[in-house]
């Protein structure tokens, strides 16, 4: 069955005033990690990001050390617990404990924190933190949290009043390792959670209704599958489309899925991996392998036809061979990309790198090629 796409276009200047959950983008992808310190130091390093905030028994935080990292717009905060002593210390102690390193929240950035989580609330959503104020010297954060699949959480957070380097109980931070001149990424470009069989349609129907998301995409069908395994999955975003949500779920089929993998490793739902948009994949992907990132191979028979049917691109067929990179073509252009492999020893989450042309998709063309690269390493791994 083919892709279909069931979202309009906004009009500019309009969505977001007639959007019943405006969001300005992502805020944070806030990792639950063992050592911080040492996760901190890997971003840095790996992924060329800067580090610009601390916060640790140094400057008052007695239960928790967290360090900010920045790219662009893309912002990680890796955070690991020193004394378990609060409601949210032991449940970040009992996050890695049961699921490994992990994202444990997708922060959004809204307007207005208050109305954003009365509507959710309203409409559906499990509360986890009520809309409270925290203040320091650089002004105001209002903030408020709601549950989403597995123990994942969105923080909605309202930053307009404040100037400080991330939130109140940070403090500026030098960098680790000098940044590069150029950046490696420059925005987090989408999200992807898995959720368990069955449940895929669940939690598209609560981001539809909880937060007034509409559906983009859907692949369903031949679209995500090989001779071995399938999923399902379906694209939620915000009006602007700034805050976009795929969801997947495991198909029925001969062997194990990278998504039954993903949820037998990480012990139920989470997110599975967050694709960064590059203007450079090319640069990006020396700089990431020269600096250890392991990316998933891509056999050379994919190349010798790929421009029967995806067309030029502005990188040679001959360096997209050279480095592994996908590309896929739709109706409004064409978009280049390449998946890392897990970055912890849990096979779970991983990063896609994603650099696109006018088009809006999600490499639905790279779909077959992909998951036989996934399931060749779940074969070394004797998961498949």
């Amino acid at each position: 069955m083919a892709a279909t796409s069931t979202h309009n276009q906004p009009t500019p200047g309009t969505a977001r005033e007639a959007d019943p959950f405006p969001v300005k983008g992502m805020d944070a992808v806030v990792f639950a990690v063992g050592n911080a310190k040492q996760a901190a130091h890997y971003y840095s390093t790996a992924f060329g990001m800067k580090l610009v905030a601390y916060s640790g028994p140094e400057n008052g935080s007695r239960e928790t050390a967290s360090y900010v990292l920045e790219s662009g717009s893309a912002r990680f905060v890796l955070t690991s617990v020193i004394r378990a002593e609060s409601e949210w210390g032991r449940f970040l102690d009992g996050h890695v404990a049961a699921h490994g390193d992990g994202v444990v929240d997708l922060a959004i950035e809204v307007p207005d924190a208050r109305a954003a989580y009365a509507y959710a609330v309203e409409h559906g959503a499990r509360s986890v933190v009520e809309p409270h104020e925290t203040k320091d010297e650089h002004g105001t954060v209002v903030s408020a949290a709601i549950a989403t699949y597995g123990e994942t959480r969105h923080t909605l957070v309202e930053r307009t009043g404040y100037s400080g380097p991330y939130l109140p109980g940070f403090v500026a931070a030098e960098p680790i390792v000098e940044p590069p001149a150029k950046r490696s990424f420059q925005a987090i470009d989408h999200c992807v959670g898995n959720v368990e069989l069955g449940r895929m349609n669940e939690w598209v129907g609560f981001y539809n209704k909880v937060m007034g998301f509409t559906n983009m995409k859907e692949f369903v069908g031949d679209d995500i599958a090989t001779e071995y395994s399938a999923l399902m999955s379906k694209v939620v975003a915000d009006g602007t489309l700034k805050v976009k949500f795929p969801i997947n779920e495991p198909a029925v089929a001969k062997k194990k899925s990278q998504i039954d993998e993903y949820l037998e490793f990480y012990g139920g739902a989470g997110v599975q991996h967050m694709a960064l948009a590059t203007n450079d994949i090319v640069r990006t992907v020396r700089t990431m392998r020269a600096a250890g990132v392991q990316f998933l191979d891509t056999p050379d028979s994919y190349y010798d036809t790929l421009g029967e049917w995806a067309g030029e691109t502005r990188v040679p067929v001959e360096t997209l061979r050279e480095l592994k990179i996908l590309v896929d073509r739709d109706e409004d252009g064409y978009l280049l990309q390449i998946f890392t492999k897990p970055v912890q020893d849990r096979p779970t989450v991983f990063f896609e790198l994603i650099e696109r042309h006018g088009s809006m998709g999600f490499g639905k063309g790279n779909f077959k090629a992909l998951f036989e690269a996934i399931e060749r390493e779940q074969e070394r791994r004797g998961n498949l």
